[in-house]
């Protein structure tokens, strides 16, 4: 349950749904398994799983939601072995070649006719919204697949007001600024990628790297910018921050893991509780704070969202 990226979004309005009735709200979108001829399904599941049917966990306040998402897996390979064959079989028998449209046509029965033989493939990402912070954070790698789950929050709430945080300046100039000055908190990690302005600017990936040294001084010195940097936060947690507020790879601290672990009891529930009290706590102070040291957020463009 540990969140190992993280996608934040900030109401622009109070979220002021109780636990109760967002469960209620989310139940209309519970997952279903795919169907014989479903491509995909996708809908929320208890982020307990098999320990609770709750859709919606609360714990001090912060509201954790888990989404399922279900693909049928078809190879494209299998698809045109198979229609190669029945193609060749009707040109042979008919004395002509297929045209597009029929070939097409074609494609579309067989991937109708194998689709009920197809294996399918689970995914499931959590989210939990903190409404006192007016925050809600994903845990998902890409914005593609964080943007999967708001959209169908939003379609099951009817409205949901969040966008990514407005900040008042480039997250690159001021982490490429942390270079010379980390901000009080936080420590530099060994690994960046440093770019030069423009779409066709060369990239620089360090790992392993000392990011105060004489080399990654020439390339800031030739214009280039942090993209992403790693940083580690009060020996709480470790995790690369990206240029578009987006953080990678987060790693808790022994320390905070041992405090939930001796918090949590015998059975999985109270585990789990004290896993996301702990977490949510800690990753909603580390961005206050990274907020803060990016510069803060412009208010005036929350407003007009």
């Amino acid at each position: 349950m540990w969140f190992k990226n993280l996608i934040v979004y900030r109401f622009t309005k109070p979220f002021t749904d109780s636990a109760e009735s967002l469960e209620k709200q989310l139940l209309e979108g519970a997952f279903k398994p795919c169907g014989k001829q479903d491509l995909s399904s996708f809908g929320w599941v208890p982020p307990l799983g098999k320990q609770s049917e709750l859709l919606v966990h609360s714990t001090n306040g912060y509201l954790m939601l888990c989404a399922r998402k279900q693909e049928k897996l078809l190879p494209a390979s299998v698809v045109r072995e198979i229609l190669s064959e029945k193609v060749q079989q009707i040109e042979d028998a008919e004395h002509r070649k297929l045209y597009k449209k029929e070939r097409d046509t074609l494609k579309e029965e067989i991937t109708f006719e194998l689709m009920p033989r197809a294996f399918t493939r689970n995914s499931t990402t959590f989210a939990f919204i903190a409404p006192r912070q007016g925050l809600l954070m994903v845990d998902a790698s890409s914005m593609k697949k964080a943007e999967e789950l708001v959209s169908y929050l939003r379609g099951n709430l009817g409205s949901l007001p969040v966008v990514p945080p407005a900040l008042k300046q480039s997250p690159a100039s001021v982490m490429t600024g942390w270079l010379n000055q980390t901000p009080a908190g936080f420590e530099l990690g060994d690994e960046a990628e440093l770019s030069e302005p423009g779409d066709e600017g060369g990239i620089i990936r360090c790992k392993r790297h000392d990011l105060t040294g004489e080399e990654i001084a020439i390339h800031l010195d030739a214009g280039k910018q942090v993209n992403k940097l790693a940083l580690s936060w009060n020996d709480q947690l470790s995790f690369l921050l990206n240029d578009d507020f987006s953080l990678k790879r987060l790693r808790f601290g022994e320390e905070i893991q041992e405090q939930a672990s001796d918090q949590g009891g015998e059975d999985a529930a109270s585990r789990f509780d004290a896993d996301f009290s702990l977490m949510s706590a800690c990753l909603c102070d580390l961005l206050e704070q990274v907020i803060e040291a990016l510069g803060g957020e412009d208010s005036s463009r929350l407003d007009n969202a």
